[in-house]
């Protein structure tokens, strides 16, 4: 997440809890706007701002991207195990459809679940709805755009006509 932790062991709350006392605000403050990719890299909550610093050699940008992508790939990995199995995976949103480096580095290691990257396919997608997984991949890795804001006025018409 940009700027919110993710999941958090509620002994980490306590601990937080005892060290700004019963300060219910500056937690707030830290946990929902300083935290996740910000506060891993003490500079940004932007994916694009982290890989670049972490090409120039910034330790804690390249330690937040890859906490980010270690934690994508443990969900997929946890839900593939709840599921049973999966017939895809698909990135989406600025990062997923946007961040090749991402996809990648998320993918890697969930070969043993099926999921195999077309290393060329995910270099050359960018913002387009493309499959990018390897061919005779048993689960498929798919690239799909997003159009929020087009939902938000569809389901904001709904809204009005009371549907």
């Amino acid at each position: 997440m940009g700027t919110r932790p993710g999941d958090v062991d509620p002994g980490a709350l306590l601990y937080l809890l005892n060290r700004f006392g019963s300060d219910i605000a500056k937690l707030d403050t830290l946990l929902n706007k300083q935290s996740g990719l910000l506060g891993l890299s003490g500079s940004s909550n932007d994916m694009r701002d982290l890989l670049q610093k972490r090409k120039e050699g910034d330790r804690r940008a390249g330690l937040a991207v890859e906490i980010f992508c270690y934690r994508v790939r443990k969900y997929i990995g946890s839900y593939m195990a709840a599921l049973g199995g999966a017939d895809a995976v698909v990135f989406t949103g600025g990062i997923g459809e946007n961040a090749d480096e991402v996809r990648a580095e998320t993918c890697q290691g969930l070969q043993s679940l099926g999921v195999i990257l077309d290393s060329d396919k995910n270099l050359e997608t960018r913002g387009a709805e493309e499959e990018i997984s390897a061919a005779g991949s048993p689960c498929k890795v798919w690239v799909i755009p997003t159009n929020e804001e087009l939902l938000i006025a569809r389901d904001t018409v709904r809204c009005i006509k009371g549907k």
